[in-house]
């Protein structure tokens, strides 16, 4: 398969091989303005794809701490699956807590996350219950981005997503150079464990992976997301490389909510 897109021209984040800001769709208005107003609140700097500078974590103050923010929208808490077969997600599917992770794998802060952030959250809160990690394919950097999306979810139908996503993430790799080529992503495949490769060939040049990513692209665009990384905690938004602290105050303050919301409703 060459490495032209194969995602529809209207579902791209990203339309040239260099990456660039994604195109703005028109926001329901539910959606955005819940990301809108919760962006202010939750101290935040969105990695700007093309000007890495930008994922700089913010400083925070004492107004900016996630146990500020309001209530998250209801719409917002409903984007997570909790899919219980799901290969894409990681953690109990009743997790009281859900991290939604919009990513590219050419993105340098995404790397960052997966290599920095994601194994202290694995263990400090998935492993014990209470969160949910769920991935979603938002590839902003052009052809090889797309093609990385595609064949990550490939290596998920057969169970091996996470090892392919580490494999990937493992270290920093050039952006546009080859480095997610189709026959470097079958190494990768291969490196993660994947093994069916001829399946895994036959999946990433499928329309399914084509109709897997464009869904998760489109979800995005539904909620304004602009840049990767982007993550929404119990729906509240988190954008750009943001240290690891931010991410286990969130995740701390929407447990410390689902549970007086669990008191409530009983």
């Amino acid at each position: 398969m060459n490495a032209e897109s194969r995602l529809p021209k209207k579902s791209r984040p990203g339309s040239t091989a260099g990456g660039g800001p994604v195109p703005r769709r028109r926001l329901r208005p539910v959606l955005g303005a819940a990301v809108l107003v919760a962006s202010v609140v939750v101290a935040v700097v969105a990695l700007v794809p093309g000007d890495e500078s930008a994922g700089r974590p913010a400083t925070a103050s004492a107004s900016d701490s996630p146990s500020a923010a309001p209530p998250a929208d209801p719409a917002l808490l409903a984007l997570a699956r909790r899919d219980s077969g799901d290969p894409y997600a990681l953690g109990k599917p009743d997790a009281p807590v859900v991290l939604i992770e919009y990513s590219d794998f050419q993105c340098p802060f995404c790397g960052r996350f997966a290599r920095e952030t994601k194994p202290e959250l694995l263990r400090d809160y998935v492993d014990k219950g209470v969160l949910r990690i769920e991935w979603r394919h938002f590839p902003v950097f052009g052809a090889e981005s797309e093609q990385a999306a595609r064949a990550a979810w490939a290596a998920g139908r057969q169970n091996r997503f996470w090892q392919f996503h580490d494999t990937a993430y493992a270290h920093p790799r050039e952006r546009n150079k080859g480095d997610f080529a189709e026959k470097a992503l079958v190494a990768m495949a291969k490196e993660a464990g994947v093994g069916d490769l001829d399946r895994f060939r036959a999946d990433l040049a499928s329309p399914a992976a084509d109709a897997a990513v464009t869904r998760d692209v489109e979800e995005g665009y539904a909620l304004g997301v602009s840049s990767t990384p982007a993550f929404l905690v119990n729906g509240r938004p988190i954008l750009g490389a943001q240290p690891t602290d931010v991410f286990a105050e969130a995740v701390e303050a929407a447990a410390e909510g689902a549970h007086a919301q669990d008191g409530t409703d009983e």
